[in-house]
C-alpha cells in the first residue's frame, strides 16, 4: 500500500484571516487607495471634493500628467505649500508607478500635516496604460513611460 501526501502549499499554509478582519482590512485598505479609473470616472463625471497632486519632479509633470493634476514634489511638501488647500478637499496623490513609493511618501507628508489623502495606486504609468488622456509636453507620444 502506497501513501501518498498532499503537495505543500504556500497559499494555504498562513490560514486566511476571518471574514471579518478580511472585511476591516480591505475597507481600511480603500480608505487610503484610488485607482485610475475611478479617478478619471469621477474626473470625468464633474465629481468634485477632491485635488489630483503629481507629486513627481516638476520635470516629469512637464512632460506628461493627469489632467488638471497640480505638481507638488513629495520632497517639497510642507506647511507652506500646501497652504492653498483645504483641509475639508480629499488630496489624490500619484507618482510614476507601483514601484514608486513617491506617492506613499507624500501621502505620510500630507497626512501628517492634517489632510485627508489617498494614493493613485498604478500612477501615471498605470493612468496611461488605461488610455486615460494626459497633458504636457510629451502627451502625445504614445509610447511606454517610466
Amino acid at each position: 500500500m502506497t501513501i501518498t501526501q498532499a503537495p505543500h502549499s504556500s497559499v494555504l499554509e498562513t490560514p486566511a484571516a476571518s471574514p471579518e478582519d478580511a472585511g476591516r482590512h480591505f475597507q481600511a485598505k480603500l480608505s487610503v487607495e484610488t485607482d485610475p479609473a475611478d479617478v478619471y470616472l469621477d474626473m470625468h463625471k464633474g465629481v468634485t471634493g477632491f485635488r489630483v497632486l503629481d507629486v513627481r519632479s516638476s520635470k516629469a509633470y512637464a512632460e506628461r500628467h493627469v489632467p488638471g493634476a497640480i505638481s507638488l514634489p513629495a520632497r517639497q511638501i510642507n506647511v507652506e505649500t500646501t497652504a492653498k488647500f483645504s483641509k475639508d478637499e480629499l488630496l489624490v496623490v500619484y507618482c510614476w508607478g507601483p514601484a514608486c513609493n513617491g506617492a506613499t511618501k507624500a501621502g505620510a507628508r500630507l497626512g501628517a500635516l492634517g489632510f485627508k489623502v489617498k494614493e493613485m495606486i498604478g500612477g501615471i504609468e498605470y493612468w496611461h496604460r488605461e488610455g486615460h488622456p494626459v497633458e504636457g509636453t510629451l502627451a502625445g507620444d504614445v509610447e511606454a513611460i517610466g
